[in-house]
């Protein structure tokens, strides 16, 4: 408080907003910190990009915790005609910190979940040709649909099972998370020393081949065996 201040004002010049939450199953609520995502982690993805995953180093991006999107549907966001969708499993972090060793990294992990990496692909494709940071493309309202999370206690760590999305009932997006180029120990040692880590920091660990795009009134039905299950409309 500075010495002008009236004793007694309140701290903040607006209401600060709600906290940022996902449901636990079984009960509670896990509050977010941070969401990091991992680029191109599938070999054939990263090949139906244009790159050579025998060459990259794991790379990171970032969405703001307020674009989780949990319970309801997903609403097609302003500004694109190129609205695509990655299915990935997300890692919740219950213990942060910095140079984390691989081996000792599954100790911070709380849960695991079924989440969506929403991509305005047209305006990534066009903040990559210009050299620029992919926000516009990634890190927009709504843009990361997630399922509930599943404690590790009940769940274990998954090391391999389907990962899935389906539109309309269609297959689209197929693969196993054994398949990951970036293992979820790796990608959390990776990270803690380029970042302080936090509980509640979640991790987005990359999307297998058959990203595509979706329109108004399609279905999405995704899913990672040992996981879990998530279904939203665009609507």
């Amino acid at each position: 408080m500075t010495e002008d201040e009236a004793p007694g004002a309140e701290p903040y010049v607006f209401a600060p907003p709600p906290a940022v939450t996902v449901p636990v199953r079984g009960g509670g609520l896990f509050p977010i910190h941070r969401v990091y995502c991992v680029g191109r982690n599938y070999a054939e993805h990263s090949i139906e990009m244009g790159h050579d995953p025998d060459r990259e180093p794991p790379f990171f991006f970032q969405k703001n915790p307020d674009n989780l999107l949990y319970g309801t549907d997903f609403p097609y966001p302003p500004m694109s005609a190129d609205v695509q969708f990655e299915v990935e499993l997300v890692v919740a972090l219950g213990q942060g910190g910095a140079d984390i060793p691989a081996e000792r990294a599954l100790d911070h992990v709380w849960g695991y979940a079924v989440g969506l990496d929403m991509t305005r692909r047209d305006l990534q494709g066009e903040a990559k040709r210009m050299g620029r940071p992919w926000e516009v493309g990634k890190a927009f309202e709504h843009s990361a649909p997630i399922g509930p999370i599943e404690p590790v206690f009940e769940i274990g760590h998954p090391e391999r099972g389907i990962i899935s999305l389906d539109v309309n009932g269609a297959r689209r997006q197929e693969g196993d998370i054994a398949q990951m180029i970036w293992k979820v120990p790796e990608m959390i040692a990776c990270l803690s020393r380029l970042f302080v880590l936090a509980p509640g920091d979640l991790i987005f660990s990359g999307t297998p081949a058959g990203v595509g795009p979706v329109q108004r009134g399609d279905r999405m039905h995704a899913s990672i065996e040992g996981v879990g299950e998530l279904d939203l409309a665009v609507v």
